[in-house]
């Protein structure tokens, strides 16, 4: 039979490489074993004609049952992961705004982490929701740390994003900010998370709701769809003109960052089979997947996701005009990056670092531990600032301006409750 079977060049092509394939996973192992009808070899299936009509509308109702629960495991997981790990694919415009009508009532959860800073008394309970790889969380979760914010912490499931089945913003980061116990404000947008609170910081005297006003939500009509526009999304609302021209540097980057810089990542982390499996692993273990989601999402994300995000990656790289070589257009940005800070500074903001140099840091520290970021260390000038950029945001060195606005809040809460102050 083996030999009959070879000598059917044209046949086994078409097994191989036509419908014939889908007879062989649909049918072969199964029907052999629970029935007895004869088998046809040329085919790798029974023979149909044997088959009633009642046993023939089973098999359908089989092979589509299996065709929607692959279709929808695999849909989950590519899906998730697509808004997760690949920036490009994540819409990063929508608006920072207080809570919907629709949207429904937030239930609280245990959360994952908590980060306390002494620094802290503004009387601001923050909760993020993220991914702990996604760039535009390592973004904010970079701002917060460099203040000196506390937050609490929730890490999203990445297939089913169970934890934020409450909004109808499907997307991570999510920053819920509860001001001395008021009413909520769900603020979405890395940037413009980034932007609200840094006016915040330098608004002492302003709330939450009244600084938001500062950054509203264009909506209008394209071909037939309805989209959003958020204005003033990289912009810091001063109120005054003082260091206009760095201002406007740090906007430039921080823009920079988000149309560039993000796209430039998947394509290398993703690079190869290997390369895409290893950086899904690191995902998962700084991630803590093991500890928060079951065997089987984890599992299924990491391959799944590995397998599918390598094929993604081949696809950015030629939608962003990537170098064949896709680690030399990181290099590229990242040296360029250097080279417009210069020489005679340690950060884009000087001294110390402002927002634009946040906003990088953030976005290459999600990669921190894939093959691609050591390879950018290696072949670019991108270390000793990275380092220093570090140490700054882990030793909380902004949180001066966080406790000079504790201050002023504390005296403006003392002074509207009749209290006075010494």
């Amino acid at each position: 039979m083996l030999y009959t079977c070879f000598k059917m060049s044209a046949p086994i092509k078409s097994y191989v490489f036509g419908n014939k394939f889908k007879h062989f996973v649909l049918y072969s192992w199964k029907f052999p074993m629970r029935t007895n009808v004869p088998y046809n070899c040329y085919y790798n299936k029974p023979c149909m004609r044997f088959l009633s009509n009642t046993a023939q509308k089973e098999r359908k109702k089989f092979k589509l049952k299996w065709v929607l629960l692959g279709g929808v495991a695999l849909g989950a997981a590519v899906g998730g992961i697509g808004t997760i790990l690949v920036p490009s694919f994540s819409w990063n415009g929508s608006a920072a705004q207080v809570k919907k009508v629709d949207e429904k009532v937030r239930t609280p959860i245990a959360p994952s982490r908590q980060i306390n800073s002494k620094s802290d008394n503004s009387g601001l309970k923050l909760t993020l929701y993220q991914y702990q790889t996604c760039p535009f969380c390592c973004k904010v979760r970079a701002f917060l740390d460099y203040y000196g914010f506390s937050y609490n912490v929730i890490e999203v499931n990445p297939v089913l994003r169970k934890e934020i089945k409450w909004s109808n913003y499907r997307k991570v980061p999510i920053l819920v900010c509860e001001e001395h116990g008021e009413k909520e404000q769900h603020l979405r947008d890395s940037s413009l998370i980034v932007s609200v609170m840094s006016t915040l910081l330098v608004r002492k005297g302003d709330s939450l709701e009244e600084v938001l006003k500062f950054f509203p939500t264009l909506s209008y009509s394209e071909d037939g769809k309805t989209k959003l526009e958020q204005l003033n999304r990289h912009a810091v609302m001063f109120g005054s003109e003082e260091n206009k021209s760095a201002r406007e540097e740090e906007k430039k980057w921080r823009e920079w960052a988000d149309n560039k810089l993000v796209h430039y990542l998947s394509p290398n982390v993703y690079r190869t089979p290997s390369e895409s499996l290893q950086s899904f692993h690191y995902f998962s273990d700084v991630g803590e997947w093991e500890r928060l989601f079951p065997a089987w999402e984890r599992h299924l994300v990491v391959y799944v996701g590995a397998a599918a995000m390598y094929l993604i990656g081949k696809r950015l790289k030629k939608k962003y005009s990537m170098k064949e070589d896709v680690r030399e257009t990181l290099y590229d940005a990242c040296n360029h990056w250097v080279k417009a800070i210069g020489k005679n500074r340690s950060f884009m903001g000087g001294a110390k670092p402002n927002l634009a140099d946040l906003a990088v840091f953030g976005i290459l520290n999600s990669i921190e531990g894939c093959e691609a970021f050591q390879d950018v260390l290696q072949n670019s000038s991108l270390g000793p600032w990275y380092a220093k950029t570090k140490d700054e945001v882990r030793s909380r060195a902004g949180a001066g301006l966080l406790t000079e606005y504790c201050y002023d809040k504390h005296f403006q809460h003392k002074s509207e409750l009749g209290v006075a102050g010494s």
